[in-house]
């Protein structure tokens, strides 16, 4: 029998033991390759300072450039997961790791707007068609009872890969901006070639997981319930993606709260993922369907949006609204995983995971195109607003989609 809550908060190493128990060494491997890859990641957090500060281009042309990578991540989630389902999640995840190795190391030669531009779609297509592949990847290589948290783990890998890759950057760029590039571009190169090592294909058995899929379209993009999902999706990612790009303008303009504290909530909200988030989803996966979970989680991020605009301005009212923001994060995302993953098969999986990536891609480009709009227009206190209505509506969304997968007639 298991034991009861208050006896596991009593033992925490048991409880994270417990998190971690019965998940794959090939879902450890691929979370090893995920936080190699993302620890390089350095070169997109400081291509905006490159391109005005370096090539001294425009504010407007650094935006053109950031945009142009938005519509090749795009375009490569769409072409990843059409090659995902074609050749395989195992090739594809390969190729694009050693081309984006090549490309982001070519990309550091290029110094007109032309050629940067150029360079940038192509290396964001081919970077980007490693995440429906590496999706399909962790569904292959993990039972039903543990999809969640194995996603969560990749979850885990790519927070710690991302700080310290944000860090290493910085020091980094203080010295050459041209270091970037090369330990982006190596550390891509240097994830393919764990993954050839670790998980070697001759180790490949093909099992198909069985799955009730009687009810649910052969193509993700004739399946209305899946469409209907990734419209809510996109809608949460929009407000969520504030945090990266609007929020710390909004904490230093109007809060008047300085950088190091600013890089600290950011930190912190990849330190309390590394140290909750399994546990959490341990403790609720299986136990509700995701969509009651995502729709939770929703929620809460719209109340943080919400106390922007309702608590004193300080520290302490940062703090908090980044660690509901957070808490929303953890509750919601793995869930979205669970609930996409089991309405595909062998032959499509690859077409829900790049939807789903394409989703996010396409929140990362309006995110900050919306927020700074409204602000032109209005104030940072409408911005907070909206961002608490939309996810209002995109909570609420989940709940009468959640009804309605559960309906009879569905």
């Amino acid at each position: 029998m298991d034991k009861p809550i208050f006896v596991q908060m009593l033992s925490p190493i048991q409880l994270y033991k417990r998190a971690y128990y019965g998940l794959s060494l090939n879902s450890w491997y691929l979370s090893l390759v995920m936080l190699i890859n993302r620890s390089g990641t350095m070169v997109i957090p400081f291509m905006t300072l490159y391109c005005t500060q370096q090539l001294h281009f425009s504010i407007a042309q650094a935006g053109w450039i950031m945009g142009i990578f938005g519509l090749g991540s795009i375009s490569g989630a769409f072409l990843g997961g059409r090659l995902t389902d074609k050749y395989g999640f195992y090739d594809v995840q390969v190729f694009a790791l050693f081309s984006g190795g090549v490309l982001f190391i070519l990309l550091g030669f290029q110094h007109t707007f032309l050629t940067l531009g150029i360079f940038t779609f192509i290396l964001s297509l081919c970077n980007e068609a490693f995440r429906p592949a590496n999706s399909t990847a962790i569904a292959y290589h993990s039972s039903g009872e543990n999809k969640t948290r194995s996603y969560s783990l990749n979850r885990l890998a790519v927070n710690l890969g991302w700080a310290f890759g944000g860090a290493i950057g910085g020091f980094l760029a203080s010295f050459n901006y041209h270091l970037l590039f090369w330990v982006d571009g190596c550390t891509n190169i240097l994830a393919a070639v764990f993954l050839l090592k670790l998980l070697p294909r001759s180790g490949f058995t093909k099992t198909v997981h069985k799955t009730d899929i009687s009810n649910i379209p052969s193509s993700a993009y004739r399946d209305g319930v899946y469409l209907v999902f990734i419209l809510l999706a996109t809608l949460f990612a929009t407000c969520f993606f504030q945090m990266f790009t609007i929020q710390p303008l909004f904490y230093k303009t109007e809060w008047h709260l300085n950088e190091q504290f600013i890089g600290f909530l950011m930190a912190l909200n990849g330190i309390l993922i590394a140290f909750i988030e399994m546990v959490i989803v341990y403790n609720l996966e299986g136990k509700r369907h995701p969509l009651k979970y995502i729709s939770l989680g929703i929620f809460i991020t719209g109340v943080a949006f919400l106390l922007l605009n309702v608590l004193v301005p300080g520290k302490f009212s940062a703090i908090t609204v980044m660690v509901l923001i957070t808490i929303g994060e953890i509750i919601s995302m793995p869930f979205m995983n669970a609930f996409w993953i089991v309405r595909t098969s062998e032959h499509n999986r690859g077409q829900y995971a790049a939807l789903y990536s394409m989703s996010w891609s396409t929140a990362q480009i309006l995110a900050p195109t919306v927020g700074s709009q409204i602000i032109l227009y209005n104030h940072f206190s409408m911005l907070w607003w909206i961002m608490a209505l939309m996810c209002g509506i995109s909570s609420i969304g989940f709940v009468f989609l959640y009804r309605f997968v559960l309906s009879p007639k569905s």
